[in-house]
């Protein structure tokens, strides 16, 4: 490539600037010999491979307690499926039907069994079978590694800044990335909901994917300027382009100083209307973190992460003492606790729950709760001893309907009676509410209304089940559309459902951290938004800065709209209006 400036253009997944010399990763392909064995060199085999795959497993549970700690349990789930490919019985037992009938060494026949199998798994028509296949070929490698005796190439070995290129970074990869050092990537392939485009937004690195041939046409050493936001590579940038993203970096600096600013003021429309703004956490020590935001309290508790990557499951006293501990340090705000949302992309590594299908439409939350009582009463008496404080509240993942929250109360109930027997105490008036997040609950909204204290709307969900679209398949990602019609509508009837009983309604989707969309949350009447510690601060300037008076005008401005887009456009208008500063990061110099 010549001296002269290139631009190259993919998509953008991870918002910022990064300007340095490039290194150009390829991952080493692991190509184990093929030698013959004897009959009686198989049970050395078998142990050599039972060996591997430990020392895989732990070297997994190693990345996922490192990325835990460093940016939260949520994004260290990634390496749940790597779990599973470890102990996939059907994996391993064809391996070892297969050592022992053709005697070759155990590393070829690992590789060529599992390769057909994630072969097989790539070609059917179903986007998570199809990422799961990619989640079997890089832990192959892991494994054929261990076999071999050599060690795991990573990325952290850099020494000094660098934006990283590569065809695609595997979460392995991704895990092993050093946050000082890395000041941005660049892949060939990769979408908005890539493994790649999680860990770089959690890691704040700017990050752009999608360049089709990036990593052929640049080499190691090449001076680029990375916009994470509009998706923009610059190769050779010239002296017009470092000047204008220069000031476009000093824009964004103030941005956060004026955010700092309003940290502990109230989230308060120019009109008088008070929205709650909470924050949304996954471990006991990310309270830390709500406090910074300024939010009030915690939205949405995400109890799963605490049962993952463990051994064994969580006690009822072990899951009190994190309950408590987080009640404790929100006071006087409060915290929302949601009950088990285990099942879809996150399992439970020893609870061996068979693999299925379409997890999203298994047994998964609410469900999975209610075929494992064990499970769900050690849950509800930890968070009922936990509510004894006065600040705790309680919601159920997944309500479809009536029956499944008759049956999840009913246990709760049974839960309360069995702790005034042993004479512990607990809040009698603990709020229990629901996520609405199955568009057959916003359907029956009237009469869960009258059985609950609360509504909270996971956007994610109820959009991805309306518009039936998988966000991790690139093909009909696009369709995945929060100001969609249908959606703003079911929004809406939830809203009007949850006041007409006298109930409030929050959110605590994607959705609620969007500031370009929270002009349309606030016009349809949503009490309560509850985003990511880091969005935190951005939806309280919005809020601030809007009339809560004009967000209705424009439901009625939208309500006859038959355009997704169109709608985007009107919030957006708005929103610009209103607080350019927060928007303008998204507008780059071309």
């Amino acid at each position: 490539m010549s001296d002269e400036e290139v631009r190259l253009r993919g998509v953008g997944v991870s918002p910022g600037i990064g300007h340095g010399a490039v290194f150009i990763h390829h991952p080493e392909d692991e190509e184990p010999p093929k030698r013959r064995i004897e009959s009686s060199e198989v049970p050395g085999e078998i142990a050599r491979f039972e060996a591997a795959l430990i020392a895989t497993r732990a070297q997994i549970l190693e990345m996922q307690q490192r990325i835990a700690e460093a940016i939260g349990a949520k994004d260290a789930s990634i390496f749940d499926a790597h779990l599973l490919v470890v102990e996939d019985h059907t994996l391993i037992d064809e391996v070892l039907r297969t050592l022992q009938r053709d005697l070759w060494n155990v590393e070829y026949v690992f590789s060529e069994v599992a390769n057909r199998y994630a072969k097989t798994l790539s070609e059917i028509d179903d986007p998570y079978l199809r990422e799961r296949a990619f989640d079997i070929y890089d832990v192959t490698k892991r494994i054929v590694r261990n076999l071999m005796g050599r060690t795991t190439r990573s990325l952290s070995q850099l020494d000094s800044p660098h934006i990283i290129v590569a065809h695609n970074l595997t979460p392995s990869d991704a895990a092993a990335l050093n946050r000082q050092l890395v000041i941005g990537i660049a892949t060939d392939i990769g979408s908005k909901t890539s493994h790649t485009a999680i860990m770089a937004r959690s890691l704040n690195i700017p990050a752009v994917v999608g360049l089709k041939d990036a990593s052929t046409r640049l080499k190691s050493g090449d001076n680029v300027l990375l916009d994470g936001t509009n998706g923009l590579v610059i190769v050779n940038p010239a002296d017009e382009a470092l000047s204008e993203y220069g000031e476009l970096e000093v824009r964004l600096e103030k941005v956060e100083e004026l955010l700092t600013e309003i940290r502990d003021t109230a989230c308060i429309t120019a009109d008088g209307t008070q929205v709650i703004l909470s924050a949304n956490i996954e471990l006991p020590e990310d309270v830390e973190l709500v406090k910074e935001a300024g939010a009030m309290g915690v939205g949405l508790y995400r109890t799963e992460f605490f049962f993952l990557n463990k051994t064994e499951l969580p006690n009822e006293e072990e899951q009190f003492q994190a309950y408590q501990a987080v009640a404790e340090a929100v006071q006087p705000n409060s915290v929302i606790i949601r009950t088990l949302d285990l099942g879809g992309d996150k399992f439970l590594s020893h609870s061996h729950i068979p693999m299925e299908i379409n997890p999203f439409l298994g047994c998964r939350a609410i469900r999975f709760c209610l075929e494992r009582p064990d499970i769900f009463k050690a849950q509800l008496r930890a968070i009922l001893r936990a509510s004894a404080g006065g600040n705790v509240r309680m919601m159920y993942p997944m309500i479809s309907g009536i029956s499944e929250l008759r049956q999840a109360n009913e246990v709760l109930e049974n839960c309360r009676t069995e702790l005034r027997a042993e004479g512990i105490a607990f809040d009698e008036e603990m709020e229990t509410g629901i996520m609405i997040e199955v568009p057959s609950a916003v359907m029956v909204a009237d009469a869960l209304a009258r059985e609950v204290d609360f509504f909270s709307i996971g956007t994610n969900d109820l959009i991805q089940y309306t518009i039936a679209v998988d966000r991790v398949n690139e093909r009909i990602a696009h369709l995945y559309q929060p100001t969609h019609p249908a959606i703003v509508r079911l929004l809406e009837m939830t809203v009007m459902a949850a006041h007409a009983h006298g109930i409030w309604t929050g959110v605590c989707g994607e959705m609620a951290g969007e500031v370009a969309l929270t002009p349309l949350l606030i016009g349809l009447g949503i009490d309560e938004l509850s985003a990511s510690p880091g969005l935190v601060p951005r939806v309280k300037k919005a809020v601030q800065s809007l009339e809560a008076k004009q967000c209705r005008q424009l439901i009625e401005d939208v309500r006859n709209v038959t355009s997704g887009n169109e709608i985007l456009a009107k919030c957006e208008a708005m929103a610009r209006t209103r607080y350019p500063e927060l928007l303008s990061f998204g507008a780059g110099p071309e």
